[in-house]
């Protein structure tokens, strides 16, 4: 089948799916098409996307440490500012400093990660967030340039994270570089993987994520074991699950349904035979006990004819109205022992120069407290992490400490000087996306001169 013609199918079968789609949305997950044009690999690549949900508060994550900037962050955040003495040892030494003396540390939560930074294997984002072409602030006072749908809204903000569209959008840029690659795996179906549910990130236009637990796949439970203690039902059941028919609803069910059970068996198949990792996660953290999952999936991603994979693991809780000093750091320690742990995994699997994880939000918070904690904002500090990243470094330039200073909108909000889209197409290159495709994976990338950000090698 050709390109156009393999497209077309696509389009008449997601049309005739349309309304099955709306009541069944868990066919849809399971239903990765593998019918997009395949972008040639012949090594592995891996994103790892992980997400924060409810609006991570930048200052408290990546905290002003020199002397003049903790003051002016403690100016304007008192009530719930870090003080400097407990940021002795999670201060960072890039390999260029920053201009004007000015340093950063990490929270105290995330002090597993520095020795990643120091390695050279992890470096920070400053001031980035959702636009959709370059703002200045006059400009987005005056409202002179186009600028992301219902800014500080939460759905809306992680959608357009997650897709360039706010609540609704079909498809993500994850799910879009899914689309590119999907058919150069050995099976399409475990190209886009979200240990973390539904994520418009991993959805494409071809490319449909596939959901796995903490545990692996979910399969179809009266498949699992024998329905009615009778292994009869079950051979019964998946044969009129399963069958050929002719109705065009029936047969799409059927065609999933045999889809879904059958990766359940390789997937399940390829994991108990996978070697354990030794590399120790940390218990009772959720985020670790997903990342463990990714690792797992990449240990055995020979097994499943992967080439090239998607990831998306997330954690909520970050919307810190209050309880800033209480809730927060607790929060950021589960992030920094999950991460550290994933990349470790990494190390022991040798595939650290070929996995890229990075750290994604709604949106940044405000400077300014909202009692003992802080408000919707805009731009925030995000790290990106593995071997492939030319680490120890900053991406950006540091934003002015201040309230309605150059760099915000009001309240502390940071006015992005880096876009997602800059930052995922500089993933997506590395990734193998080429600049002709870019456009097809990110739609607004070609308002921006600088495409690539250049922090992977």
């Amino acid at each position: 089948m050709t390109t156009a013609a393999s497209r077309r199918e696509f389009l008449r079968r997601a049309a005739s799916l349309s309304i099955a789609g709306a009541a069944t949305p868990w066919a849809l997950n399971l239903a990765a098409l593998g019918e997009a044009a395949a972008a040639g690999a012949s090594d592995y690549k891996a994103l790892v996307c992980v997400f924060l949900y409810g609006g991570n508060d930048y200052a408290n994550t990546l905290v002003p440490y020199d002397n003049p900037s903790h003051t002016a962050y403690l100016s304007h955040r008192a009530a719930i500012a870090l003080p400097r003495d407990s940021l002795q040892q999670t201060v960072l030494a890039p390999a260029t400093p920053l201009a004007d003396g000015r340093q950063y540390a990490l929270a105290p939560g995330l002090a597993p990660l520095k020795p990643i930074f120091d390695g050279g294997q992890m470096s920070v984002l400053l001031n980035i967030g959702t636009l959709v072409q370059p703002t200045s602030k006059q400009a987005y006072a005056n409202r002179s340039v186009p600028l992301p749908p219902k800014l500080f809204s939460h759905n809306d903000q992680q959608s357009v994270w997650q897709s360039s569209s706010p609540e609704g959008s079909t498809s993500g840029w994850g799910g879009r570089i899914g689309d590119l690659f999907a058919a150069g795996n050995g099976n399409s179906t475990f190209t886009c993987i979200s240990a973390a549910g539904n994520a418009v990130y991993l959805s494409g236009h071809s490319a449909v994520q596939y959901q796995v637990t903490s545990n692996g796949s979910v399969p179809l439970a009266a498949l699992a074991a024998p329905l009615f203690g009778s292994q009869a039902c079950s051979d019964a059941l998946r044969t009129l699950v399963t069958a050929p028919r002719t109705h065009l609803f029936e047969a799409e069910h059927a065609r999933v349904m045999k889809r879904a059970i059958d990766a359940d068996a390789q997937l399940s198949s390829a994991l108990a035979g996978a070697p354990a990792l030794t590399t120790p996660f940390p218990t009772g953290n959720g985020l670790a006990a997903q990342l463990s999952m990714v690792a797992r999936l990449i240990a055995v991603r020979q097994a499943l004819g992967a080439k090239r994979q998607v990831f998306f693991v997330s954690l909520g809780g970050f919307d810190n109205h209050d309880g800033m000093l209480t809730d927060h750091p607790g929060l950021l320690t589960t992030v920094g022992n999950a991460l550290a742990a994933f990349h470790a995994a990494t190390v022991e699997l040798g595939v650290a120069s070929n996995v890229t994880a990075f750290t994604a939000s709604d949106f940044g918070r405000t400077l300014t407290t909202d009692g003992d904690g802080s408000d919707h904002g805009w731009g925030s500090m995000h790290f990106v992490l593995g071997g492939a990243v030319r680490g120890r470094s900053y991406v950006g330039t540091a934003p002015v400490i201040a309230n309605n200073g150059p760099d915000d909108v009001g309240q502390g909000r940071l006015l992005p000087a880096i876009a997602v889209d800059q930052f995922a197409a500089t993933l997506s290159s590395w990734f193998g996306v080429s600049d002709g495709e870019m456009p097809t994976v990110l739609p607004n990338i070609g308002n921006y001169s600088q495409r690539n950000l250049g922090f992977l090698g």
